[in-house]
């Protein structure tokens, strides 16, 4: 599910989302990364890679874990991924191949780093199903600004690679991911402190760490105990699992 590689000597870690098709991002693939980080990364890691398996990057987290009985942990142990990565702050990096949507594009606009393949499409479309992305409406508009994340948080439309890039949801466009990834780390990371990099880390991720004590909380709260106390927000996620269209009410 999760597979893991050491190199340059242990001061990069690869991670690689396994599980085909989709490289769903369910409470058990979320655990896995957790896991994997905390036996991979050391006092000397100085970059943690995400890619897929295969030809996507993740469809997303489970629409089924967004059902309400089980939204709360669902969203407990996401966010606790991430609020995993900013206690580590080591340097992140992203290589998108494909679809990389809902919680997988969260997961990519985490990272320091972000490339992409030219057929790959990008998109947070939860407002398709009548809800919302807690931690995206935190990390796009600290991506890209404030306009073009509430274009693509409130249509839930997918971009292309050329798109994303002008919008500076990923740094690059290139069939080589591999070579761009170490072209980047080898020009400027490999002789660097890793102690150095994760103060770097902290410093330059200060107004989003702030925003995640201060705001995620009540994302959190609005999601569980106003958004799922709805009808159209569960009818959207029912309505999605049983392969029909919803019927929502506005209310």
């Amino acid at each position: 599910m999760i597979r893991s590689e050491s190199l340059y000597g242990g001061a990069v870690v690869r991670l690689v989302l396994d599980r085909p098709k989709a490289n769903l991002l369910d409470l058990e693939m979320i655990r896995g990364i957790s896991d994997k980080l905390d036996e991979e990364v050391s006092a000397g890691t100085k970059l943690v890679i995400f890619e897929g398996a295969g030809g996507h990057f993740s469809f997303g987290a489970s629409v089924k874990e967004h059902e309400k009985a089980q939204a709360r942990r669902m969203l407990e142990t996401f966010h606790g991924l991430f609020r995993k990565l900013a206690e580590l702050a080591v340097p992140t990096c992203a290589l998108i191949r494909g679809q990389c949507l809902g919680g997988g594009l969260e997961l990519a606009s985490w990272c320091s780093m972000v490339a992409a393949s030219p057929e790959a499409r990008l998109g947070q479309p939860e407002i398709q199903l009548a809800v919302f992305a807690p931690m995206a409406s935190l990390l796009l508009p600290w991506r890209v600004g404030g306009g073009a994340a509430l274009d693509l948080l409130v249509t839930g439309r997918s971009v292309t690679a050329e798109e994303a890039l002008r919008l500076r949801l990923v740094d690059a466009v290139t069939e080589n991911l591999e070579g761009w990834w170490r072209s980047r780390y080898e020009a400027h990371m490999v002789g660097a402190s890793a102690t150095a990099l994760r103060f770097g880390e902290r410093a330059a991720r200060a107004s989003l760490m702030a925003s995640m004590r201060r705001d995620l909380p009540e994302l959190e709260r609005l999601y569980l105990e106003g958004l799922m106390e709805t009808h159209d927000a569960n009818e959207g996620i029912a309505a999605f699992l049983e392969k029909r269209r919803p019927d929502y009410q506005n209310r």
